[in-house]
């Protein structure tokens, strides 16, 4: 269920990025009648049309996740405080230049900030992040806590460059797919691995 939640908002920028894809000028010509204000000119173009109304959706989006949250006293995470504030200031960025660039940025920030957070904890204060977060279900050696959480650092890296090579070599169709089904899917894929890392280690610990 958490995975559902925390990819609520790109399921949402999928949806309608495709959806105003297929009908482009009919997209247009809603989102300048009811967003014309948002945006320089008042007038959305048909190309980018798609995008535009996409962002202006995870936005929202973001936001009712927060309020969500915050209607059921449960903790919100710091970094989706910092999502927020990112694709509020990008997205809005790109709504209100109408260049999809800004919102093309806001994974790699992100992915590059958690990547710094792992980074400067254990390097500047010696702690752990990941063993902050999961210390109380796993027993592992310092190590291996170690490992871990500079594999998430290269990870995070990685997914950030990642992210803007498929932004500047590819359409903003195969972007959108990308961040998806690509990220969404190496993210997936990476957990798994770690998980089968750490298994290895609790088993031998127990023993």
């Amino acid at each position: 269920m958490k995975l559902l939640f925390d990819i609520f908002p790109i399921v949402l920028f999928f949806l309608v990025f495709k959806l105003a894809e297929g009908q482009p000028d009919a997209a247009a010509a809603f989102a300048t009648e009811h967003f014309g204000m948002l945006v320089a000119g008042s007038v959305i173009s048909a190309k980018l049309a798609p995008v535009l109304l996409a962002t202006l959706v995870v936005i929202v989006a973001t936001f009712v996740q927060i309020g969500w949250l915050m209607a059921r006293r449960k903790k919100i995470e710091t970094m989706l405080w910092v999502s927020l504030g990112l694709v509020t200031v990008l997205g809005g960025a790109t709504i209100w230049f109408q260049n999809e660039t800004f919102i093309k940025w806001k994974p790699s920030v992100l992915y590059w900030v958690m990547g710094t957070a792992f980074w400067l904890s254990q390097a500047l204060w010696r702690k752990n992040l990941l063993q902050a977060l999961m210390g109380g279900q796993l027993e592992l050696p310092p190590a291996v806590w170690r490992n871990l959480n500079f594999m998430w650092i290269g990870f995070f890296a990685f997914m950030g460059l990642l992210n803007l090579y498929v932004a500047y070599s590819f359409s903003t169709d195969t972007w959108v797919n990308f961040k998806l089904f690509g990220g969404v899917g190496l993210m997936l894929l990476f957990t798994l691995a770690q998980g089968l890392y750490m298994s290895r280690h609790v088993k031998a610990e127990d023993e």
